[in-house]
């Protein structure tokens, strides 16, 4: 696994956000989140974690290093974040720190409100944890995450020879690993003409990825139209396309961190 470049993904929000104004309260908040997240993967990296190849890393990630950046999230979401999120941090800047350990040694069972904040602060740590794992990905071609188990959260296209060769991305630990392009990551259909695309004018390299057949998507975003995007970032700008595929009846595998 490469190492997560955050510097990458805030550079990109903040390019987005100028170029979407619709989308640029949402992605300048991201970039907030990014650079805190960084911090908590440096944090990880300090104390030299090491990710047991037995067990998968969502049971490995490591409360007490999101738990020192977890104020700082509280902080950063009450003071910029939307007014759900903003109402949410609120409360628990009163719970205090057990309470805070509490939510995040129980991230997966987590409400939507504070599931947000666990993930913001235990993705880092799935992702330090991913980049440090000696699981093999090279051959794996399932559907859900090899390293962690988690469901992907968008889709690649990367260049290869004179077309793209798709991948899958988990949205917990963001490792990437190689997947059929004519097969529904969530029911295995693999009917052509049950697997449409939906793509917009304001985003030509991102789109939706749907199944007729689950009623499930996912979003892909295609680096051999556009070499410069960040998928992780660029799958959240595009969120127009989300409103989009729900007004016509599909629900998304995994939400994103902005809940899209």
């Amino acid at each position: 696994m490469p190492q997560p470049d955050w510097e990458k993904r805030i550079v990109r929000a903040a390019e987005l956000a100028a170029q979407y104004p619709a989308a640029a309260q949402m992605l300048e908040f991201y970039g907030e989140i990014a650079a805190l997240q960084r911090q908590i993967f440096d944090a990880a990296t300090a104390e030299k974690l090491q990710a047991d190849p037995r067990r998968p890393i969502a049971e490995q990630l490591v409360a007490r290093v999101a738990l020192k950046r977890f104020s700082a999230l509280v902080e950063l979401v009450e003071e910029k974040g939307p007014p759900g999120l903003a109402q949410t941090a609120r409360e628990l800047r009163h719970q205090g720190p057990e309470q805070w350990r509490a939510l995040l040694e129980r991230p997966l069972d987590s409400d939507e409100r504070h599931g947000f904040f666990a993930r913001a602060c235990l993705q880092p740590v799935a992702e330090y944890l991913a980049f440090d794992s000696k699981v093999q990905v090279a051959r794996y071609s399932g559907s859900r995450c090899p390293v962690c188990g988690g469901k992907p959260q968008l889709s690649v296209l990367r260049p290869e020879g004179e077309g793209g060769k798709r991948s899958l991305v988990c949205s917990l630990c963001a490792t990437e690993w190689d997947f059929r392009r004519i097969l529904c990551p969530n029911c295995a259909e693999e009917d052509n003409t049950k697997l449409p695309r939906f793509s917009a004018e304001e985003f030509p390299h991102v789109r939706v990825e749907a199944c007729d057949t689950c009623k499930r998507y996912l979003k892909s975003v295609d680096l051999t139209i556009n070499g410069l995007a960040e998928p992780l970032v660029d799958e959240i700008a595009a969120a127009s396309l989300d409103l989009w595929a729900a007004e016509h009846g599909y629900e998304k595998i995994e939400l994103n961190l902005m809940g899209l």
